[in-house]
């Protein structure tokens, strides 16, 4: 078999999976207290089983209505299904049942969840109250990282300068932090690199843009932390599907992060404009099967979707 007939093979494979997954189920028996049934739920939810898990997360309710637990989970796996509007619906009620500690994780559930539609100008609204939370506790690494998701939702919906902004609150935000290791500063400092490049990259900015991926790499460098090594051919990658060089930014995303849906539609993108479809289509389908709810999953899924006209 060829490569080509291969990828074609795995392509189809991938997209009947995917669709079987889809499938409606047959409830599921009651078993097990309400908080059980989300667990199994959740399990059945990564496996792409959306409705096997529902039906277990209504069970859960049917058991104990205020459960805000089964109403994230439910909101998770209807906005995964692209039932953006029902998923708000759960999310909401999670918001207004959630304990006061559990309030940050549903606020930012449905932050992600307007990020599906592409709407960050709400995301941001849940967002701040994050922001907020996590800075009248004076905890500046959550606050940090919340900017930073943030943005990165401006950046992806195609606003590069709402995401500058966020951006450099966020660096400005981690300065706070005064018992920094020298490690940490370069940790940030790549960080803040890394989004100054990407901004720029979006702004069509090319020059500036290498100019920030280089001061990145000397952060990095700085930083000697093996775990953040892969977000550098994803950052290279990047910079180079914006400025056009699709051969480059394939040659680039090939070595980054391959569980990263962002870093897969991408790919799928960049071999698009290159001519092999059936390399697009392979990467992504393969974003159809990561089933996590956050900001990069938020945009590469509906378009993964949209691109093979499952949508």
């Amino acid at each position: 078999m060829n490569a080509k007939i291969f990828r074609t093979f795995c392509v189809m494979s991938l997209l009947a999976a995917f669709s079987l997954a889809q499938q409606p189920a047959a409830p599921a028996p009651m078993l097990g207290s309400p908080e059980d049934l989300v667990k199994q739920g959740e399990k059945l939810e990564r496996e792409g089983k959306f409705d096997d898990a529902l039906a277990l997360y209504k069970q859960a309710l049917d058991k104990d209505a205020s459960l805000y637990q089964a109403h994230m989970a439910a909101g998770v796996a209807l906005d995964l299904k692209g039932n953006y509007s029902e998923a708000r619906e759960h999310l909401a009620k999670a918001i207004d049942v959630a304990p006061e500690d559990s309030k940050p994780q549903a606020w930012r559930t449905m932050a992600f969840s307007y990020a599906f539609e592409g709407n960050a100008s709400k995301a941001s609204e849940f967002e701040q109250k994050v922001f907020d939370a996590r800075q009248a506790q004076q905890d500046w690494v959550g606050a940090a990282e919340t900017c930073n998701e943030l943005a990165r939702i401006d950046l992806e919906s195609g606003d590069p300068d709402h995401a500058y902004q966020w951006y450099k609150m966020g660096y400005e935000t981690i300065g706070r932090k005064t018992d920094l290791s020298d490690a940490d500063k370069n940790l940030w400092l790549f960080r803040w690199e890394s989004a100054q490049a990407r901004v720029a990259a979006r702004r069509g900015q090319a020059q500036e843009a290498q100019q920030h991926v280089a001061a990145a790499k000397v952060a990095l460098d700085q930083a000697n932390n093996a775990d953040q090594l892969k977000f550098y051919p994803y950052l290279t990658g990047y910079v180079a599907f914006y400025a056009g060089d699709y051969k480059g930014a394939i040659a680039e995303l090939e070595k980054a992060d391959q569980h990263d849906p962002l870093i897969l539609v991408l790919l799928g993108e960049a071999y698009e404009k290159t001519g092999p479809t059936v390399q697009a289509l392979y990467y992504y389908s393969k974003v159809l099967e990561i089933n996590t709810h956050n900001p990069t999953n938020a945009f590469a899924r509906p378009l993964a979707k949209k691109k093979l006209k499952l949508e």
